[in-house]
């Protein structure tokens, strides 16, 4: 694995200040605003200085019941290639649920969702990232994620969860230690504990985030400074194994450049203070000194059968087991599990059991929240028409209607819904967000029907009152 050093997440609103930044050995970049044939501009001239570019994914959902879609394997494959990455990264976490597992309506998150740390939501996983390893023509990488809420009835800790993900499927790590950090605010999880228990060695990289503090619970929102209890986080993971790189994270409410650069340093000088007596790194294996290969001997038959009896030959035994279609019952629970839960968050059904439901609004408000930011990126003219209203209808919209289309069809939901619900009082307004609808819903399905017909026409006639 590549050394990358220390880098910086890249976003089009600072890529003119990342570009300008002394000492970034690499960037990150969101997989999914990728697009192969036209890259950024920006992306495009740092790799040409030979700043490496790595696409890291948040919507593939490897801990969800469904096995990855292959259409988003393939565009993160490309992104890859677009890049010529060393490596890709996702998350340990699931987006969607519901479908045909549950015979219930698919619903997405808009967000990365905690998986149980159960044994039936290790296997689906450890199934779904060999799936994922197969497509991608680079090695991958999953992220352990923050928490506002906590599985009931889990059957292990995260550094345990993760340690026998690693040791299953192989797949290198990407720990967060602003997740870390979140956990221990929400869930009471030591984050000393959490490094104690996973396996270093297989760190690809790091990152370092800000968040908040809000009547005890702790939001990463990657729009604040990186406290100092986020350092402490990544200088313990620094004693006990240099990482091959250290990414800081920052996804709105940019500060001026050098705020930026001193964060930087901040974090160089945390893992160089930490690192002094560490070697060597993660992904650089210990080499031994090379002699001259043992005569080979005869293996006893009884060995072979006291091999073949090994643990650790159980162990490989049972992990092809659950690499093979048996994986399908513990796929249909998870898939009814993930699915009251979203449920519950999105479309307001009552509280799974074993759940705290006090927690449970907390994770959909801020759920609301992020739709609510995504979608003004995506549809700026609407907060722009509704000014300071939009967030509150938003927000209002988003506790009732679950997405379900992606951002720009979620934009284009809520736009209808404040038209044919009568919402907007002013005339100018109301005529506004109705062009703003019938410029880009497109054109309407071509049908001969005559109900069709006049259904198109009487929901234009409503669109323009």
């Amino acid at each position: 694995m590549k050394h990358l050093g220390t880098g910086i997440g890249w976003r089009p609103e600072i890529a003119a200040a990342v570009e300008g930044m002394p000492g970034i050995d690499w960037v990150e970049a969101v997989a999914e605003n990728v697009c192969p044939g036209h890259l950024p501009e920006s992306l495009v001239r740092l790799r040409e200085r030979g700043v490496t570019v790595v696409p890291h994914g948040v919507s593939l959902g490897l801990g969800g019941a469904d096995r990855p879609d292959e259409g988003k394997l393939a565009d993160l494959a490309a992104a890859v290639e677009a890049l010529g990455s060393p490596l890709v990264t996702e998350h340990i976490a699931f987006v969607r649920a519901g479908g045909a597992l549950t015979a219930s309506p698919r619903l997405e998150a808009g967000h990365l969702l905690p998986v149980p740390r159960t044994r039936d939501a290790l296997d689906v996983l450890c199934e779904n990232i060999r799936i994922a390893q197969d497509a991608l023509p680079v090695p991958l990488a999953v992220e352990n994620i923050a928490a506002l809420i906590a599985w009931p009835g889990e059957e292990m800790t995260e550094g345990q969860f993760l340690y026998d993900l690693a040791d299953r499927t192989g797949v290198r790590l990407l720990i967060d230690v602003a997740n870390l950090h979140t956990n221990h605010v929400n869930r009471g999880e030591d984050p000393a504990k959490a490094l104690d228990e996973l396996p270093v060695e297989a760190i690809a990289y790091v990152h370092v985030a800000g968040g908040f503090e809000r009547e005890g619970v702790w939001h990463d929102s990657h729009a604040h400074a990186v406290p100092p209890a986020v350092l402490a986080i990544l200088s313990d993971l620094s004693s006990r194994v240099r990482p091959p790189g250290v990414l800081l994270e920052r996804d709105e409410n940019f500060p001026a450049p050098a705020e930026l650069e001193r964060e930087l340093t901040a974090i160089r000088e945390t893992v160089e203070k930490a690192s002094i007596s560490v070697l060597p790194a993660a992904s650089d294996p210990v080499v031994p000194a090379v002699s001259e290969a043992p005569e080979p001997t005869e293996v006893p038959d009884e060995a072979v059968a006291s091999a073949a009896a090994s643990p650790a030959a159980e162990r490989a035994s049972g992990d092809a087991l659950k690499a093979s279609p048996s994986t399908d019952p513990a796929r249909q629970r998870l898939a009814l599990a993930q699915a009251a839960l979203l449920s519950a968050l999105v479309a307001g059904t009552p509280v799974p059991e074993g759940f705290d439901g006090t927690r449970l609004s907390v994770q959909a408000r801020a759920l609301a929240g992020k739709r609510a930011d995504v979608v003004a990126k995506v549809a700026p003219e609407l907060p722009e028409i509704l000014a300071e209203a939009y967030r509150k209808a938003f927000v209002a919209y988003a506790h009732s209607h679950p997405m379900t289309g992606g951002y720009r069809r979620d934009a284009l939901d809520f736009a209808e819904h404040l038209l044919l619900g009568g919402r907007l009082e002013d005339p100018d307004v109301r005529r506004r967000v109705s062009d703003w609808w019938l410029e880009r819903s497109g054109p309407a399905p071509l049908s001969q029907h005559p109900a069709a017909r006049l259904a198109r026409a009487t929901r234009r006639v409503l669109l323009r009152r």
